[in-house]
């Protein structure tokens, strides 16, 4: 299968994802960036952080036409994120691939357990 083929499959999965479970950039993005498609691993962290603004984009313009959201905390949560996102990306390109790696694992990890607890 094309590179192209597998980035449409990629996507297509991703979005699925995202619109059902409120995630998929990450989770979905990154390993399979990395792995099947050969993308080093900032700019697959990089390249998923810019696929997940569509993603998140087209899936809240439902929730809000089906008025699912809770705007009180919005505005608040996306303030925070707005800080930690221009933090976190500054610290993306000081962190060695390792430590991204397993901080990225450990993170995964985290979220699994709590899940699945």
């Amino acid at each position: 299968m094309s590179k192209k083929w597998k980035s449409l499959l990629l996507g297509g999965i991703a979005g699925i994802v995202n619109g059902l479970l409120g995630s998929g950039g990450g989770t979905i993005l990154v390993p399979f960036m990395e792995r099947s498609l050969k993308v080093e691993e900032h700019e697959a962290h990089a390249t998923a952080i810019a696929v997940i603004l569509p993603l998140c984009v087209i899936s809240s313009f439902f929730y809000i036409g089906k008025g699912a959201m809770d705007w009180s905390v919005f505005w608040w949560v996306a303030a925070g994120g707005v800080v930690g996102g221009l933090a976190g990306a500054k610290w993306l390109t000081k962190v060695s691939d390792r430590w991204l790696h397993i901080i990225f694992g450990g993170f995964m990890v985290i979220s699994a357990v709590r899940m699945i607890l």
